[in-house]
């Protein structure tokens, strides 16, 4: 069966990947920097645009009154006394340096699984997609999370190891070993140079 392949660009959001990101001062933007993720997105994004390979963002966020955040996250709990990650304001919008197309869509989430009450399944089925390219932040939670939920939909899945990130190298990681069980994790310069996008 012939793989038809989505290139996952997931919360690759300035609150994260900024400098002027509240959350990435939790060590996101420092460990974004130091992995070079955005140019080497942007290699990958431009390559599967060149080939018309799909490239779908994945933005996450709360509406301004936080209407879906739930008090029992523990990752989320200080996000409204900080006033973190918007949808619509600038903290949630992609990178300039990598920004979507027009015609790309761009799936906003509340949650850290991009699967979860969200269209991201309807347009990979409605575009025919069997296997997704994972690149973003955070290593440890949204690209595990999607890692294993497009497992669990029967997707085939690679993660580009050198276009993903974390808050700090430890995590990043621990998150890649458990990531090996369930997918291909491969350098996103041998991915492009075999052709497999």
């Amino acid at each position: 069966m012939q793989n038809n392949k989505a290139v996952l660009v997931l919360d690759v959001i300035n609150e994260l990947v900024h400098s002027d990101g509240s959350v990435g001062k939790d060590g996101f933007y420092a460990h974004s920097r130091e992995r070079q993720i955005l140019s080497n997105i942007k290699k990958v994004i431009d390559t599967a645009r060149l080939r018309g390979v799909p490239v779908f963002y994945v933005v996450v966020g709360f509406s301004a009154n936080y209407s879906e955040w739930s008090a029992s996250s523990k990752l989320f709990k200080n996000v409204p006394s900080n006033k973190q990650v918007i949808l619509g304001d600038w903290s949630t919008e992609v990178h300039e340096s990598i920004a979507p197309n027009e015609d790309e869509a761009v799936i906003k989430k509340n949650r850290i699984d991009p699967f979860f009450n969200t269209n991201l399944e309807l347009l990979l089925r409605t575009n025919d997609i069997n296997e997704v390219v994972l690149s973003g932040v955070s290593s440890e939670f949204v690209i595990l999370s999607t890692a294993l939920s497009a497992h669990d939909r029967d997707y085939k899945v690679t993660v580009l190891e050198d276009c993903i990130s974390s808050s700090d190298q430890y995590s990043h990681e621990c998150a890649v070993h458990i990531i090996n069980k369930v997918a291909d994790v491969v350098n996103s310069e041998h991915f492009l140079n075999n052709e497999n996008i």
